[in-house]
């Protein structure tokens, strides 16, 4: 202003036709006027320029922070400049990069613990490492059947499936806690040994309600639990460890009762041959309403080509 100022009074010295007072002032008045004003606007542009972009980084910013508040740690803040926003922008995405890098250790590392603690359990028994397998897929093609035919009763999302299928193989972990001599033992048991073996859904739920108690609220370890205490619960309440009596029995236990029950039938133990397909069907359809859930048994039937499936291609290695 001082600048503009000072050359219109340059401008009126050098001037040879003298200008009336008021006629000068007027015209270095409208002058600064007009370059405040080009300036005023210039200024307003910028901060409106800057607001627009900090809203629409702000924006992304928070969208972003909401998918990654629920779990999708896929999400990332869009990077569209190279000045501030966009080093704000890049920052928070290194920094979602670096969760899921350490969210898929930590899922590793409890993959690699449940199939370590799963064999320890099956290696004590008569039974091998394969029924871990196949049972965890048995459960999971159920359940995956029952939430396309009925999401309303069955509303069994994809992180849901996940965790049925990872937490299936701790259903026997109890067995950890059973005596070798009952364990092993390779004809009938007695009642008073039954009543021992009765004992592994009990142990197996109390180790894993330790170890939540130790990790707060787990939904995977509340679902192992589950699967665990309630795998030898009968749909008409003459199953253990508790008697529960139909749909007090969790979908989970009531999964791994047929998926267990099944894979044990057609699989050659030191105490029993394997029965053929047709055998363990049959057993299956009579628990229908006694053993078993009739959803899950009207279940099983819809999807005993894809059980024979997974029977075959992981077969006992012995």
């Amino acid at each position: 202003f001082f600048l503009v100022f000072n050359k219109d009074i340059e401008w009126l010295a050098a001037n040879e036709l003298p200008l009336p007072r008021q006629t000068a002032q007027a015209l270095i008045l409208f002058e600064v006027a007009f370059v405040m004003a080009t300036a005023f606007a210039y200024l307003w542009f910028i901060i409106r320029a800057y607001g627009r972009n900090l809203t629409l980084t702000l924006g992304y910013q928070t969208r972003t922070m909401a998918r990654v508040r629920v779990g999708d740690l896929d999400a990332r803040v869009p990077v569209a400049r190279d000045d501030e926003f966009g080093l704000i922008a890049a920052g928070t995405n290194q920094m979602i990069s670096e969760l899921k890098a350490r969210r898929d250790e930590l899922n590793l590392t409890r993959d690699v613990a449940i199939l370590g603690l799963a064999s320890l359990a099956e290696t004590r028994d008569n039974e091998t490492g394969a029924h871990i397998i196949r049972t965890q897929h048995y459960v999971k093609v159920l359940a995956d059947y029952l939430r396309h035919l009925d999401w309303d009763r069955y509303p069994l999302d994809d992180d849901t499936l996940d965790l049925l299928f990872k937490s299936a193989p701790l259903h026997d972990v109890g067995k950890v806690g059973i005596p070798d001599a009952i364990l092993l033992k390779p004809g009938k048991l007695t009642d008073e040994e039954f009543t021992i073996m009765k004992r592994h859904p009990q142990i197996g739920a109390d180790a894993l309600a330790s170890a939540e108690a130790q990790l707060g609220s787990n939904s995977f370890l509340r679902l192992a639990r589950d699967i665990a205490l309630t795998h030898h619960e009968k749909w008409d309440g003459s199953g253990y460890p508790a008697g529960l009596v139909g749909e007090a029995i969790p979908l989970s236990g009531r999964l791994m009762a047929i998926a267990d029950v099944y894979d044990a039938l057609i699989s050659a133990r030191v105490y029993k041959p394997a029965f053929s397909q047709e055998e363990a069907r049959e057993i299956i359809v009579r628990g229908r309403g006694s053993h078993f859930d009739p959803a899950l048994v009207d279940a099983f039937l819809a999807c005993e080509d894809q059980f024979c499936d997974i029977a075959s291609r992981h077969r006992d290695s012995h």
